[in-house]
């Protein structure tokens, strides 16, 4: 199955024949349909949130997860979801998923592995490994051709797991887990291979010279909707960079923003800014508490300004701190705002709602708008 996260609503593209013979649908009952419909009542919501975070920030997740056919019935498979990236700018040109089903077999089974690494039932019939995928269209339709026609991604047996409880936690063994991974590298293969001819190559991981920060394009499109100076930093990366700068505090700042990307917010200091105020900054970053400020920073061409900074994490659905928002106000130059009832406060507390709804509303929809 190919689904493409730049297309709204992140919609199925392509189905591998083994994938619609798990589930029981057709091609056209899945095409152009979001992979939540795969989802029931007994789906873990804290599972598709993990999912559908990973997707969010553009990472790979392996999980268990329990999935419904067609008829209803429940099917629960290793859910092992991969981006693929695109070579020269690092964005994300679709995601990579292999779905493995868990059986009482493959949960227990610890020894035997048959051709191409594929474990082996009692009865010595290979594990399928199930494809999702999504491919942009310049990748060209002949990868995805390839793809259903690799040995083991184009049937698949009935893995029989009817009899699990729905309910039941199940894990998958290490051996699968193994092996979705390995079915992983191997479709990242194909698709590095058949995207050379395009000269759009794709690559597994983003390379060291790509910005490891980089936002998807939908929070990039909410962020730019917020007129007013903010940054984004991640407190996940080393030094805390910034990832996310908007056009206001480029004017505020004087700074492009080639050249703030992937820089810690201390660029902005001087010789006269007061380290105890950045030692309060620091402390609530460590105690991940919101913070406001007074600070003198300074601006590109060496100019000083007061900066009334507010500091505040940002949490996802699923309340893990995904960024830090700083908002920039130069004392002195809100008049007009203050006359209209909006003092820097307001100001500032309105930016990072903004922000936090961009993000959460993201992160909740990842699943029928990004993942």
């Amino acid at each position: 199955m190919i689904t493409d996260p730049h297309i709204s609503g992140h919609p199925i593209v392509f189905a591998s024949l083994g994938f619609l013979k798990m589930c029981g649908y057709s091609k056209d009952e899945v095409i152009g349909k979001n992979g939540r419909m795969f989802q029931g009542p007994r789906t873990d919501r804290k599972s598709v949130m993990e999912i559908r975070e990973a997707i969010r920030e553009e990472r790979a997740i392996q999980i268990s997860l329990l999935n419904y056919r067609k008829d209803g019935e429940p099917n629960w498979i290793l859910f092992h979801l991969s981006p693929v990236f695109n070579k020269e700018d690092g964005g994300v040109i679709h995601f990579v998923a292999v779905l493995v089903p868990i059986t009482p077999k493959s949960r227990n089974f610890e020894n035997g592995v048959g051709r191409n690494g594929c474990g082996l039932d009692e009865n010595g019939s290979r594990v399928r490994e199930i494809v999702f995928g999504s491919c942009r269209r310049e990748m060209c339709s002949d990868s995805v051709a390839v793809l259903d026609r690799v040995q083991g991604l184009d049937s698949f047996e009935d893995s029989n797991n009817r009899g699990l409880d729905a309910e039941e936690s199940i894990k998958a063994s290490d051996l699968v887990k193994q092996k979705a991974a390995t079915a992983i590298n191997n479709i990242l293969s194909i698709l590095i291979h058949h995207s050379e001819p395009t000269g759009r190559l794709v690559c597994g991981k983003r390379g060291n010279s790509i910005r490891m920060g980089s936002l998807g394009s939908s929070l990039n499109i909410s962020l730019g909707r917020i007129k007013q100076s903010f940054v984004l930093t991640d407190p996940h990366s080393h030094d805390m960079p910034i990832v996310y700068a908007s056009d206001a505090f480029l004017n505020l700042t004087g700074y492009t923003r080639h050249e703030v990307l992937d820089r810690n917010c201390r660029f902005l200091n001087g010789p006269n800014t007061d380290a105890k105020t950045i030692s309060q900054i620091r402390e609530s970053i460590r105690s991940e508490q919101a913070c406001s400020v007074r600070i003198l920073n300074y601006r590109k061409d060496g100019g000083s300004f007061w900066n009334l900074l507010h500091i505040s994490p940002v949490r996802n659905a699923t309340g893990r701190i995904a960024f830090y928002v700083g908002v920039q106000i130069e004392e002195g130059g809100c008049k007009n705002e203050e006359v209209r009832g909006l003092s820097p406060e307001m100001r500032q507390r309105g930016v990072v709602g903004a922000v936090k709804v961009a993000v959460r509303s993201l992160s909740m929809g990842a699943g029928s708008s990004k993942s």
